[in-house]
């Protein structure tokens, strides 16, 4: 398991090939960062990081067509480069009042924890900018790239009118070993009321998009309904 997390954060950039480091996992994170949604209701949120540490990427069209097509309400969590550069298709997502787009820092540095404040800000803002002219839309929520935050960064993000929302455990789908069968059955295994689920819609989500029929069909089933992201569920 902690190879496989190693793995999944090289995949988001926290990491260079062969850098070890202890995953973030939540029990590393402050108090309020959100890690689930404060409800016994079986709601569940499904969210999706879009991020662009380096290369240009491309918002995966496969997963919101699904998505869109099925009434399935989900978040996006956008760094300002990959908006940047899937400017067309960012803006025709916003438009669906399915869909949630918030703020995932300007250029998805590996920690940051390891920025100055100013740089945290910058980060922070930079994004917020660009995401609130796209959309319409300022984001009300932030998510640390690959989880890494500590009390300064949660705090400054807060200070700046920003949720910081991770989740309770992470699904691994930029590792491409992770196939479809496995997200699937892990997720039906361990999601519970009021959870939090992270994939990838940047094309690095190798077989997320395999195995979402099945998972939102299997959880379905089990009586969980899918939420959008929002503050007051905090």
């Amino acid at each position: 398991m902690r190879r496989l997390r190693c793995v999944w954060l090289c995949a988001l950039g926290v990491l260079s090939v062969g850098q070890a480091a202890p995953p973030a996992v939540a029990d590393d994170w402050p108090p309020t960062v959100v890690t689930h949604l404060a409800t016994d209701h079986p709601w569940v949120a499904l969210t999706f990081d879009a991020c662009e540490a380096g290369e240009r990427v491309r918002l995966d069209q496969g997963i919101t067509a699904f998505l869109l097509a099925h009434q399935i309400p989900f978040t996006v969590f956008m760094g300002g480069r990959f908006a940047r550069d899937n400017q067309d298709a960012v803006r025709e997502l916003a438009k669906s009042p399915l869909v949630s787009i918030q703020n995932h820092s300007w250029s998805h540095p590996r920690d940051m924890r390891l920025l100055s404040d100013e740089a945290v800000r910058i980060e922070v803002s930079r994004a917020q900018t660009l995401l609130t002219e796209m959309t319409g839309k300022p984001p009300s929520m932030f998510r640390f790239p690959g989880g890494h935050a500590d009390q300064r960064t949660v705090d400054l993000v807060r200070g700046m009118g920003l949720e910081v929302v991770h989740w309770r455990w992470p699904e691994g789908d930029p590792d491409p070993r992770i196939e479809a069968e496995a997200l699937v059955s892990q997720t039906l295994e361990r999601t519970r009321a009021g959870d939090i689920l992270i994939f990838h819609i940047n094309g690095r989500g190798w077989h997320t998009l395999e195995a979402l029929p099945r998972l939102i069909e299997g959880l379905s089933a089990r009586g969980f309904e899918w939420v959008l992201l929002d503050p007051t569920r905090f």
